[in-house]
This record gives structure tokens, sequence and C-alpha cells, in this order.
């Protein structure tokens, strides 16, 4: 299965399509994608390194993947699974009320988050200290005070080490890693151009954010979530 170019030259996006799926999205790019049993998935790599920023932006208004962004490069993020959706809405549901109570505000993915210019991620969750900063817009955030990700099965490094400098880079003041694999939830704070550990905190533990003082979650309660 390969993604082409529809033409040697990039067609006109129609105004409007029926269907609003990854089909639909690619459509709008002028972009074919075709598998031999007729499926639409994605495979992007002949185009790997050619996507613009407008066209990420416009993909992912209309399809229904997780995807993320860096310097032409498409990458599409695995399914969640049920135990990574409880621990999502475990999470969201103990730091939501904490944060709105002190003016913030907290969302769950689908929700693009500019780490700088050609460069997106999709946080599991992310949040700013006040529900008026500018960066939190409709399209996508311009930035944050605090993300978490929970770790994937399939790549752990993505979100331990990764995503640890690609949070660095956009000076988020403060990134949870939650890991079912050891069934830890690390805490770490901005400390220059990287971060530093907070805390790593187990069960019997509290995890207690750094940034935003009494606001914390029970570990053995996330990971019996699920």
């Amino acid at each position: 299965m390969t993604a082409t170019p529809a033409s040697t030259q990039a067609p006109r996006v129609p105004p409007a399509v029926a269907e609003h799926g990854l089909g639909a999205a690619v459509q709008r790019l002028g972009l074919r994608i075709a598998t031999p049993d007729g499926r639409s998935e994605i495979d992007v790599e002949p185009l790997q390194g050619l996507w613009t920023q407008a066209q990420y932006l416009r993909l992912t208004d209309n399809a229904r993947l997780l995807i993320e962004f860096t310097d032409g490069r498409l990458e599409v993020l695995p399914m969640p699974t049920d135990r990574h959706q409880a621990i999502s809405q475990c999470l969201f549901l103990a730091l939501a009320p904490l944060v709105g109570a002190r003016g913030g505000t907290v969302r769950f993915a689908p929700l693009r988050l500019r780490i700088r210019e050609d460069k997106f991620r999709e946080p599991d969750l992310l949040l700013v200290r006040d529900a008026g900063d500018p960066r939190r817009r409709d399209d996508y955030w311009r930035g944050a005070d605090l993300v978490v990700e929970i770790v994937s099965p399939e790549d752990p490094q993505r979100d331990t080490q990764v995503k640890r400098g690609d949070y660095a880079e956009a000076r988020i003041p403060e990134y949870w890693i939650v890991n079912p694999l050891d069934e830890t939830i690390t805490v770490l704070t901005l400390a220059g151009a990287e971060y530093a550990e907070h805390g790593v905190f187990r069960r019997g533990d509290r995890a207690e954010s750094a940034l935003l003082k009494g606001v914390a979650t029970g570990v053995a309660d996330v990971f019996d979530a699920a």
C-alpha cells in the first residue's frame, strides 16, 4: 500500500466532501490512498518529509486517527486500548476539578499541541493554570503548563525519552509520565532546557504536582481503574 500524489500537479481541493473520515481528509489534500483489498489506511512513507504544516492541520481536522507531525513527517499513533482509556479517564476525573477550582482547564486527546512551528504532539492530557490563557485556542493549543502521557507498550521510549525532549523544547513546565508497565507516575519539572525528576510515585503514594500545590492523585487509584 502506498500514498501517492493524485497527479503530477496538486489538484484543487474540493470545497466539500460527503465523508469526514481519513479518506475524505486525504482527498482534500489531493492524495490517493490505496490497498490491494480496498481498505483505506495510512502509508505515507513516500511523502515523508514533504508534508506542510497546513496539510497536516487539514488532514487531522478530518481524520479519525491520532497523528503527530515533525518537520514534514507524519506519525500515526496506536489506537488507544481499553486500559489506556480507563487510566486517562481516571486521571482526567481526578485532575479536572482540582485544576478547575484554581481557575484552570484540563483537556484530553485528541487535541493538537504545537511544540514549535512544524512540530505537533497529541498528549493524553494537557492543562493550563488559567482557563483564559491565550495559548488555549479552539483549533490547537500553542502551549500548556502541564502535559500527561500514558506510556504505550508498543514504544515505551517514545513517551519516556523522545517526548521528554519534545515537551522540554516547548518549554512546558511540568510533564507526567504514567507508566502502566511498572505502575509508576514520574513527575518531571523543567529546569533550564531539560526536565528534572520531582518524584517517581508508586502504589501507596500520591503523585503530586510541583507546579500546582495540592493537585495530586493516588497511584493505585490510577492503575486499578483499568
